[in-house]
């Protein structure tokens, strides 16, 4: 960010673990963007020393308690608060993401213009989009209509008053920690923007199914645990990716069986669902433009799978609610 009256107003919370050169690159990029706190997560890679090599105020969180981003980020804030009593606004970024150019200039200077407003988030993108199907469908993901919106992601610059407003993040939330939050802020009247700029550059790295599978789950547990705490309507997203995996991967598989039992005809027939559901999803081309048959199909199977690794992960929450087991993240990386 440029030197400016803002400037002072601005800090920047990173958190990451065994980064590497991702990190550098994010520290790297908000250079201008005020004071840095980076919460480490017991990385071995030296990430907590490079951070600290590029001025970064550097925090090691606990990892005696369970690890989740949420408690990561409030570390980090209370951190920041700390060393920078006065800042306005705090930039929450992913040690996997490098800030774009401008970005932070933008951001504060919508939400000085606009004080209903608690966060803005811009455009994410990937930054190997080709590198395997799962990145190109996490560059898809992240491309959310501008304007007034009902969440923010990882990446966005919060208003301090507006986040100390609602506690911050959840420690205990293992996943979707952002609309958990953001459906607090709504609650409070505040608005959430996304802005048609660059915000930032992220680096998925999924290469392989198990690690897409793995993300599945985690959202699906991450959704339920919010649903059970906030209700339906915290997250309206989520709840229809709830409401997706619940009929596609428990309901119907169900149905399946009590069809094959009635006639085997009628099982396969109610089988040939799915299928039909990967053509027509197929045909839709949800890739964009220049996306050939091959890859839409892909992307279909990939996107009905999913919802399979979603459904497990609630599941796997209720499972753990009911016998009072702790419930943990998973880690898809």
């Amino acid at each position: 960010m440029s030197e400016g009256p803002s400037a002072p107003r601005l800090g920047s919370v990173v958190i990451g673990r065994n980064e590497g050169e991702r990190l550098i690159r994010c520290l790297n990029s908000l250079r201008d963007a005020g004071l840095v706190v980076y919460v480490d997560s017991q990385s071995t890679d030296g990430s907590a020393e490079a951070a600290a090599a590029l001025a970064a105020d550097v925090v090691s969180l606990d990892m005696q308690l369970p690890f989740t981003a949420a408690r990561a980020r409030n570390t980090g804030f209370a951190r920041l608060i700390s060393l920078l009593p006065d800042a306005t606004y705090v930039q929450f970024v992913d040690g996997d993401c490098e800030v774009i150019a401008g970005w932070t200039d933008t951001a504060v200077k919508f939400l000085d213009a606009r004080l209903d407003v608690a966060a803005v988030c811009g455009r994410r993108m990937e930054r190997f989009p080709e590198a395997s199907i799962y990145n190109a469908m996490c560059h898809r993901e992240w491309n959310t209509p501008v304007g007034q919106a009902d969440a923010c992601g990882g990446d966005s610059i919060m208003r301090v008053a507006a986040f100390k407003d609602v506690g911050g993040f959840l420690d205990e939330q293992i996943a979707h920690e952002e609309p958990e939050l953001c459906g607090r802020l709504r609650k409070k009247g505040w608005k959430l923007w996304r802005l048609d700029a660059g915000m930032t550059l992220h680096d998925a790295a999924i290469t392989r199914f198990s690690q897409f599978y793995k993300r599945g789950r985690r959202a699906g547990m991450g959704l339920a645990q919010l649903v059970f705490r906030s209700g339906w309507n915290i997250d309206p997203g989520g709840r229809t990716i709830v409401i997706r995996a619940i009929i596609w991967a428990l309901i119907l598989p169900v149905a399946i069986l009590v069809a094959f039992f009635l006639h085997p005809l009628l099982g396969l027939a109610a089988i040939a669902v799915y299928p039909l559901q990967i053509v027509r999803h197929a045909l839709s081309n949800r890739m964009g433009v220049g996306a050939d048959l091959w890859q839409r199909t892909q992307v279909a199977a990939i996107t009905m799978a999913g919802k399979f690794a979603e459904a497990q992960g609630v599941v796997e929450f209720a499972v753990k609610r009911l016998t009072h087991t702790k419930v943990s993240g998973v880690s898809y990386k």
